[in-house]
């Protein structure tokens, strides 16, 4: 979808209430003069008006709903409301929930720095993002994926050392505190 395409932020705002502490969205009065016919607009009115907007919870957990017709993620339209434009990249929930959508927790971001605030895989094993066991050497392998390239960072012989050696490559790679959080059931 293009910006072309998004509606306006001012045209959310006239159809949307966004609570930036909480992050709900309720569904506006709109005038009668917005609808087809009369009978539709009181329709509407009554069944929506002062209502949670974005209800609808996506298989990962995003709340989604339409306008106009098209659906939209809560956390995008969120965003628009509260900076007055749409994101240019991707928006990340700092904290991981991907429900959460007070303004605190959106931050418009690329591909990568969104990546380096992801929760563990649920295959991991050693209970350290970018640890695992190597059986050939029976050590613990340390690496760390940057820009699409992965980093070799050794190989140790306890997992704390392991573990330090990520962390130190996380904080050198500007990655999120955040990242390697266990992921939300």
């Amino acid at each position: 979808m293009t910006a072309k395409d998004l509606p306006t932020p001012a045209t959310l705002r006239k159809l949307l209430s966004y609570k930036p502490d909480t992050g709900l969205m309720t569904w506006k009065h709109r005038p009668l003069e917005m609808f087809a016919t009369e009978p539709a607009g009181k329709t509407w009115n009554t069944r929506f008006s002062g209502k949670p907007a974005f209800t609808t919870l996506h298989d990962r957990g995003y709340r989604q709903g339409f306008i106009y017709h098209k659906s939209y993620y809560a956390h995008r339209v969120a965003y628009a409301i509260y900076h007055g434009n749409w994101p240019v990249m991707g928006v990340d929930h700092v904290n991981g929930d991907t429900g959460d959508n007070r303004i605190e927790n959106l931050r418009d971001v690329s591909p990568s720095v969104n990546g380096r605030n992801a929760a563990m895989w649920s295959n991991n094993t050693s209970g350290v993002c970018g640890v695992g066991w190597n059986k050939a050497s029976k050590k613990w392998r340390a690496q760390i994926r940057v820009h699409n390239k992965d980093y070799y960072l050794g190989a140790f012989d306890n997992l704390d050392d392991a573990a330090a050696a990520r962390k130190a490559a996380e904080v050198e790679y500007g990655f999120h505190p955040n990242h390697g959080r266990p992921a939300l059931a």
